[in-house]
């Protein structure tokens, strides 16, 4: 399966990494290359295995998930992590998604939308489940989002809209990966945001995707 997304499954119960691994297996495009019972044991799997996706749980003994997402953000790793997770409450959502998670879905979502879930992520995209998303955006209305994207360029809306959409900027809009990191960071501090993934949330809640 040399084409195949490569995962590697990050829980501390046994019975979640089997029951993932055994449906993740029978997908044509996917082969869960490893397992790790926790934060620690995740980013040391990670630097070893180099998977393509992560699914990470949150709440682990040891180092937990954010930690260990935080860890693998100061390592600059490539990885995509999707939290697979059962805690919804906002005090868990909003430091996962800064801690750099491309997304978030929880433990009884269906094994099919799972595995889109896997596609979807590995290829650049940032998947949340509306209710997640609803605690965001409702957190970034109340941050007085309102009005900051008009301070934006043209060229900084059509790169704005290409994060949210997870395409290839320097590709799309034929620029050099300096020149884009300007422009994303210039978004960033004229709407005050922390990351990307706050920056695509703004761009959808603003109809600013294409």
């Amino acid at each position: 399966m040399a084409d195949a997304i490569k995962v590697l499954i990050v829980d501390d119960h046994q019975v979640v990494r089997r029951g993932l691994r055994t449906f993740l297996e029978v997908q044509d495009d996917i082969e869960v290359v490893g397992e790790a019972a926790d934060g620690a044991e995740g980013v040391a799997r990670t630097e070893e295995l180099k998977p393509d996706v992560v699914l990470m749980d949150v709440k682990m003994p040891g180092m937990d998930g954010i930690d260990a997402l935080r860890r693998l953000r100061e390592l600059d790793h490539p990885a995509r992590v999707l939290i697979v997770t059962s805690f919804t409450e906002q005090r868990t959502v909003i430091p996962a998604l800064r801690a750099g998670a491309a997304g978030y879905v929880y433990k009884d979502v269906d094994p099919d939308a799972l595995a889109g879930a896997i596609r979807s992520v590995h290829a650049g995209h940032i998947l949340l489940q509306p209710e997640v998303a609803g605690v965001l955006l409702s957190q970034e209305e109340s941050n007085s989002g309102q009005g900051r994207g008009g301070s934006l360029t043209e060229r900084e809306r059509e790169v704005l809209g290409l994060i949210a959409d997870g395409r290839e900027i320097a590709r799309a809009l034929v620029l050099s990966e300096k020149t884009v990191k300007t422009h994303v960071s210039n978004i960033l501090m004229k709407l005050d945001l922390a990351d990307r993934t706050q920056a695509a949330l703004f761009a959808v809640r603003h109809g600013l995707t294409r």
